[in-house]
């Protein structure tokens, strides 16, 4: 059998997980010192195409986009946390 070589490629996996998610950079612009949460939903893949052509036409990311469109649709409440 042939060695598998060292060097690291494109689809390489990191060696050190946790340092690697460390090292990304995070945009203070985007999360602004708030705590996030993740949410998952189910879509259609062609609700989801329009949804990415109608971002990329406005010049933002998906997600920018859905969280002005939440934020617009649920505004916070005298009660709730910011």
């Amino acid at each position: 059998m042939s060695e598998r070589s060292e060097r690291s490629g494109f689809a390489s996996r990191p060696t050190n997980a946790d340092a690697w998610i460390r090292s990304a950079e995070v945009e203070p612009a985007r999360i602004a010192d708030a705590a996030t949460a993740r949410l998952t939903i189910d879509i259609t893949p062609e609700l989801r195409g329009r949804i990415k052509i109608i971002a990329f036409q406005r010049g933002v990311t998906v997600a920018d986009m859905l969280r002005e469109l939440l934020a617009r649709e649920f505004p916070s409440t005298s009660g709730d946390t910011p």
